[in-house]
């Protein structure tokens, strides 16, 4: 993945060789390198968490090590795009880095999806959440999940590429300005589908709080400090979320080949950012990932006595 973004009406081509650089290397790719190597440390703790303690089996931690293992494999791809952008000239080997950091991408932002419906389904069927019908619904989630990221992965490789139609290219080569179009739509979609899942999700803790309160035959402050804190918490992770996502996939849809490469960089960068944050959110906020990982350092790697609370942190 070259990113040769457009500058003014023409595009600029990094030239590759095993000689020494002679020209200096652009900040924004710098900062992209930084940007995965941060995530690529992050994630594979959590990944490492959830493979080495036998107690992170339950749903939700599944659908986290899917998300830390998508985040990993972005913050690789974004390492890897510096290196081979600097260093070795391959058209074939910028085919295969753009579709893994597109797989990766896309698992990443259909694992936060899967995530969504996981924590709908907690609070919805709360009796039968821990059945192994909700497993069964992980699973075939994962499968659709990783599926789906695969074959957009595979499309540039494939053939859906503009290295033969150079007026065909969108902001960021090798990718087609249709299948970019695509790619940003999908996310738009997912978005949506989020949003709505956490307005219900919204409403099903007010009206369990409600019930509550009602039982106890009084709204106490403390029934209004969880109800505010867990809406607080969804706020967060959706608009974390939208404002990482949201300026690269609006810029994916109206910015044209011609423009600036710098637009392209400035709406990237935030993006890999929510790879950035997911772990902080979804996994070291979580009390068991933080006795798991004091665990992990401590070398004491044994089966810890004890299970999930509840099936979400909402």
């Amino acid at each position: 993945f070259d990113f040769r973004f457009p500058q003014s009406s023409s595009i600029i081509y990094l030239q590759y060789s095993s000689a020494p650089l002679l020209f200096p290397v652009n900040p924004w790719d710098i900062m992209l390198c930084m940007s995965g190597t941060v995530i690529t440390c992050e994630n594979a703790i959590v990944v490492a968490i959830i493979f080495y303690t036998p107690t992170l089996r339950t749903p939700m931690f599944i659908l986290i090590g899917s998300l830390a293992t998508a985040d990993l494999l972005a913050g690789v791809g974004l390492i890897l795009n510096f290196v081979f952008q600097y260093v070795v000239s391959s058209e074939a080997i910028s085919l295969i880095t753009v579709g893994f950091l597109v797989a990766s991408f896309t698992a990443s932002i259909s694992s936060l999806l899967a995530i969504t419906v996981d924590r709908y389904l907690s609070l919805y069927n709360a009796l039968t959440y821990f059945s192994d019908r909700t497993l069964r619904y992980v699973h075939s989630m994962l499968l659709f999940t990783w599926g789906a990221s695969l074959v957009l992965g595979l499309m540039p490789v494939l053939g859906w590429n503009c290295l033969g139609a150079p007026e065909t290219c969108s902001i960021v080569r090798p990718l087609t300005r249709a299948n970019l179009t695509m790619l940003a739509a999908s996310f738009f979609l997912i978005f949506v589908l989020m949003l709505a899942l956490y307005i219900r999700i919204c409403k099903i803790v007010c009206r369990h709080t409600q019930q509550i309160a009602l039982q106890q035959h009084f709204f106490s402050a403390t029934h209004y400090v969880a109800t505010k804190k867990g809406v607080s918490t969804l706020a967060i992770i959706l608009g974390t979320f939208g404002a990482s996502w949201l300026p690269f996939a609006t810029y994916c849809l109206v910015g044209q080949r011609a423009y600036p490469a710098v637009y392209t960089y400035a709406t990237l960068l935030p993006a890999t950012y929510n790879s950035m944050i997911n772990p902080i959110i979804y996994a070291y906020r979580n009390q068991e990932i933080q006795r798991a990982l004091y665990l992990l350092l401590c070398g004491c790697f044994r089966d810890a006595a004890y299970r999930s609370r509840s099936p979400s942190d909402v």
